[in-house]
């Protein structure tokens, strides 16, 4: 045991070692964004603003009930890699069966639940008749599939947790390229529209969960073998679920600040809703380039808490941030000169075209504002630091709740974006002031 601690250690943090966890997982988050693109062109050849607005809204609803529980895959991610770094592979083992616990139970009761989230949904949002009743189809179908991306999330947390950024890039890619060819076949081909999309997440979150546990049962099984009694550890899973209990209260937290803002935008009209849904999916793209390096801190800075190797830990945090910022430089300025080019590609309707260019800027520079908290979210998540994260978190939906009343009736759809900005520096740099405070005691 001492030569395994001695031997977890000695890591050391590289750019090659940071780059083989973001790079790979840069481009499977970047077929989420994709994903979202693919179904909002798909019900855009439509031509209904009505339909962009249903769909815009029914993914918000679900991203509300579902990111809530994205705890079972950072949680994971956080607790493994520091299992990794002590060179514990039971707990690693004992890690991932406690998160698929908590996946199975949730995921039974959110689909059973679909109809009353649905009418919770339609309520809350408060948009035009047929709006509604196309994002209320959205939402009874997707929600079908709600144990099977639960399982995924901790199949995704487990793998990060070990550094295997290759191992999740190819998962992701199963997962997100079923769904995006079911989607235009049920969708655009067969002309189901709405119900066609929903059908392709049910299917592709189906068949990527089998390939992602087949992986790891098979691992397993050429593994040292995990008591029973080890998963079940009252003391690890009341820690987990402290854990994922902080990280729920913080993921909804974000869901809030989204959902305020879609809410807001609803208010300004179905046009500036579809517009804004389009942005929105922009603003996902530079978010999830970012989280490739997120995840590197992740990975990273867990593992030298578990190893109790402050060198390690620095450095991880200052190469993720110096490639996490020049990432966002990029994409913003991808942005500012191609993406008025990507508008017209996502919709056919001229309206929603004209008023997305008018607002484009926003969501170009929401990459800058928003790095600092992607990567302080990674160090966060990987150090298990999750009282802090949602302490910052909560006082960041204070701050834009604050803007949001202040800005958006002044300077309408500008007040709403410049509310966003708002929420995003005060994430990132709240965290930072407190991580300073951190590292004094964590070592």
């Amino acid at each position: 045991m001492d030569a395994t601690q001695a031997n977890a250690r000695a890591f050391v943090v590289t750019n090659r070692s940071v780059l083989a966890i973001a790079v790979p997982m840069t481009l499977a988050y970047l077929t989420t964004p994709l994903l979202g693109i693919v179904d909002t062109a798909v019900i855009g050849q439509f031509g209904d603003a009505a339909l962009l607005g249903g769909l815009a809204a029914g993914a918000l609803v679900f991203d509300v009930v579902f990111t809530t529980f994205n705890f079972l895959r950072s949680g994971t991610t956080g607790l493994v890699a520091q299992a990794f770094g002590r060179g514990d592979d039971l707990e690693e083992q004992a890690v991932f069966w406690r998160a698929v616990l908590i996946a199975v139970v949730a995921g039974i009761a959110f689909a059973a639940l679909a109809p009353l989230i649905a009418i919770a949904g339609q309520k809350f949002m408060g948009a035009e008749p047929r709006v509604s009743e196309a994002m209320a189809v959205y939402i009874r179908i997707r929600l079908l599939a709600a144990p099977f991306s639960l399982i995924n999330y901790a199949i995704l947390g487990y793998v990060l947790g070990r550094g295997e950024g290759g191992l999740g890039l190819m998962l992701q890619a199963v997962l997100n390229g079923i769904n995006i060819v079911l989607c235009i076949l049920l969708g655009l081909e067969l002309g189901w529209g709405v119900t066609g999309v929903a059908w392709a997440t049910v299917t592709g979150e189906f068949l990527a969960m089998l390939l992602g546990l087949a992986i790891i049962i098979r691992r397993f099984r050429a593994a040292p073998r995990l008591p029973r009694h080890r998963i079940l550890d009252m003391t690890a899973f009341r820690h987990m679920l402290s854990l994922n209990r902080d990280i729920m209260i913080r993921s909804f937290s974000l869901l809030a600040a989204f959902a305020l803002f879609t809410r807001q935008g609803a208010q300004f009209g179905t046009v500036t809703l579809a517009a804004n849904a389009v942005l929105m999916n922009f603003f996902l793209i530079a978010g999830y380039f970012l989280d490739g390096f997120a995840t590197a801190a992740e990975q990273l800075a867990g593992r030298a808490i578990g190893a109790r190797a402050a060198a390690p830990f620095h450095r991880a945090v200052r190469l993720t941030l110096f490639w996490g910022f020049g990432l966002a430089g990029a994409a913003t300025l991808v942005l500012l000169t191609g993406g008025a080019g990507l508008v017209a590609l996502v919709t056919t309707s001229q309206d929603v075209r004209a008023v997305a260019d008018t607002y484009l800027p926003w969501a170009a520079f929401t990459a800058l504002s928003g790095v600092l908290a992607f990567q302080m979210d990674g160090v966060f998540i990987g150090a298990t630091w999750s009282r802090d994260m949602r302490n910052m978190m909560l006082l960041s939906f204070l701050a834009f709740s604050a803007a949001l009343l202040t800005l958006a009736p002044a300077f309408g759809n500008n007040g709403l974006w410049a509310a966003l900005h708002v929420f995003l520096l005060v994430r990132g740099f709240s965290l930072l002031a407190v991580l300073r405070l951190r590292v004094r005691t964590a070592f």
